[in-house]
């Protein structure tokens, strides 16, 4: 029911040829007053099928972007050897010998089930290489904060 297109509505769409980048807050700040109101006071909502009003409260579940619009609105470095939010400091990520780009080749075979037949493939990918990472651990909500 939550995802059919009458329940989704798009809160915020940024215009123009330039990123906000850092102050990607002013322009959130206003969404996330709604929000607060709506999880702490809720607002007085009719239901039409039982015919009463009751106090709806909202929550954001989720947000849909790209990589650098996801690293604006959690305030994660997208850049660099340690961007991949997954991995942190535990990446494999490295930089090309002919320049100053970060690789992330050959980082995904870790996320595999231990027994795929790509994590013992030593000739397409890293030569010579098996993987026998198990992929970084999952943390918490309680981890996180």
């Amino acid at each position: 029911m939550c995802m059919k297109p009458e329940s989704i509505f798009l809160s915020l769409i940024i215009q123009g040829p330039r990123s906000p980048g850092k102050n990607i807050d002013v322009m959130l700040q206003p969404l996330i007053d709604e929000l607060k109101e709506l999880w702490y006071n809720g607002v007085k909502t009719y239901d039409s099928f039982r015919h009463e009003h009751f106090i709806m409260r909202a929550a954001l579940m989720w947000t849909i972007t790209d990589f650098p619009g996801y690293g604006m609105v959690s305030g994660w470095s997208t850049h660099g050897r340690l961007s991949c939010p997954y991995c942190q400091e535990n990446s494999k990520a490295f930089h090309l010998p002919n320049g100053r780009k970060i690789s992330f080749f050959d980082c995904h075979r870790q996320f595999l089930p231990p027994d795929h037949p790509f994590r013992r493939n030593r000739s397409e990918f890293t030569k010579g290489h098996v993987e026998n990472r198990a992929p970084p651990e999952r943390l918490s909500g309680d981890d996180m904060l």
